[in-house]
Parts: structure tokens; sequence; C-alpha cells
């Protein structure tokens, strides 16, 4: 995956974020990413380097008081590898999900084609699929759509108002 396709997604989603937000929708951060502080520069600054990453992407709650946990991905490919998201956020997803939590993984195929594949999906594709990847055609039933700027990744029936 290219980084700066996939920090052009995670800005897509903060967008969407911010809309869901304005609209009391939901209440959806990035999760930071986990430094280590490596060099003391003095004055309160520091050299660090990036940990691997163990959380999802994104966590919040949905309007109701459903939380909300998901990995955001990318790919210039004709699919994606369910091994993109790695053993940690896997583990974290999970768990989540044991504990009632709406949990998926947003997908961009080419910031063409768009899909909010459910977690229970995502970590059944060999079963499902025959393959442990995914293609758009294959994921045509979670199909979304970007309008005027805003990723419709909340479903009606995610939100209880």
């Amino acid at each position: 995956m290219n980084k700066a396709s996939g920090r052009n997604f995670e800005e897509l989603i903060e967008a969407s974020n911010e809309h869901y937000r304005m609209l009391g929708r939901a209440e959806i951060s990035k999760t930071p990413e986990p430094m280590k502080p490596i060099k003391s520069c003095g004055k309160g600054r520091f050299v660090a380097c990036f940990e691997k990453r163990a959380q999802p992407d994104f966590k919040g709650v949905i309007a109701g008081g459903r939380t909300v946990c998901f990995e955001a991905k990318h790919t210039d490919q004709e699919h994606i590898f369910q091994s993109v998201v790695n053993t940690e956020q896997t583990i974290s997803l999970n768990r989540h999900m044991k504990l009632g939590a709406e949990c998926f993984v947003l997908v961009s195929f080419g910031f063409y084609e768009f899909f909010r594949i459910p977690w229970g999906v995502w970590v059944n594709m060999k079963t499902i699929y025959g393959h442990k990847y995914i293609t758009p055609k294959e994921a045509y039933q979670y199909k979304i759509l970007l309008k005027n700027g805003v990723l419709d990744y909340l479903k009606a029936e995610d939100i209880n108002t």
C-alpha cells in the first residue's frame, strides 16, 4: 500500500467523521500511532520512532451508545489481502466485536470504490470466498458511497436516535 494514498484515505474518513460529529450521529476518532522517544533534544523536544501499530485505526461511539471500531485500508490493486490487518489489530477487533462493538474494515480500491466489510466477513474470507483476499466484485454487497466529500459508511440501522 502506498503510504500517501493510505494517509489520504484516512483524511477522507476523518472528514467524514467530522460530518457525522456535526450531525450528532457519531463521535469517532483516529487512534494515535504509538511513538517511542529515543533521544531527548531538550526544551520538551525529542527524537522518536513509530512503534508497530497494535490498535485499529478508528474507535468511537455511534448515536444511541454503540461502540464502533474499525480499520481503514487502501489499495491500488484489484484485490486486498486479509493479512493487511496485522495480528495485533485482529486481536483487538475480535475483542471489541465479542463485547458488542460494531467492527469492520473500510476499504478503498483506488479511491474509486469504497466498501465497509463486516469484521465477521473479513476474518472468514477463506471460508466465504475460498481465498484470503477480497475483490470489489466479491465485496459488492458492502459497497458504500462517497457523497459530497463524505464517505457514507454509517448505516441507518447503526444509528439508534
